[in-house]
């Protein structure tokens, strides 16, 4: 009966051993999947989402930011395209509260 008792302590230690693992493993890979706070150069790198217009079933107009500038774009099942980009000076000053029409810079 001694074997059976050191059989089953022994796979109970394994258990706890294999599920503490799992939780190191799973809240390591959950603070790194986590976006970051944007402060510092790291929130420099964030993508962040402005506003979107439908225009069809699938497809929309998406106004996005990234590092200061905004860019437009058309989005559809078939792919991602620019429709127009606004430098960092355009983006911020428009990004205060300007409720205007602004036509895009011609490239």
């Amino acid at each position: 009966m001694e074997s059976f008792a050191l059989s089953f302590a022994s796979m109970l230690l394994a258990l706890a051993v294999v599920i503490g693992l799992a939780w190191v493993v799973l809240r390591v890979l959950r603070d790194r999947m986590q976006p970051r706070a944007a402060s510092g150069a790291a929130g420099d790198d964030a993508l962040r989402f402005v506003r979107a217009l439908p225009v069809g079933a699938k497809e929309r107009v998406v106004l996005v930011e990234h590092r200061g500038e905004r860019w437009m774009l058309g989005v559809t099942a078939g792919g991602i395209s620019t429709i127009a980009h606004w430098p960092q000076s355009a983006a911020s000053s428009d990004a205060q509260g300007a409720a205007r029409s602004v036509e895009p810079p011609r490239s």
